[in-house]
């Protein structure tokens, strides 16, 4: 699996979980919503400092959206 791929997956899954609408969670991290989705989809990769705004706003760690499974690692 692409690097893509593996955090938009964990992105959106956080993302869902906390029940944040790509909408709002590009609001907190003042990240145009467009690109967000391509995030999501693993078209694009996030800027390191959006990565880590991003991990801030869901509450977990930037390495956390790296992870290839992230929900065998919550468990």
């Amino acid at each position: 699996m692409r690097w893509e791929s593996i955090i938009g997956e964990n992105l959106r899954r956080a993302r869902k979980a906390r029940g944040l609408s790509q909408e709002k969670l590009a609001a907190e991290v003042d990240l145009d919503m467009r690109q967000l989705g391509r995030i999501e989809r693993g078209e694009s990769f996030p800027s390191v400092g959006s990565l880590i705004k991003l991990a801030e706003v869901l509450g977990m760690e930037p390495a956390e959206l790296l992870r290839r499974d992230l929900r065998q690692a919550r468990q």
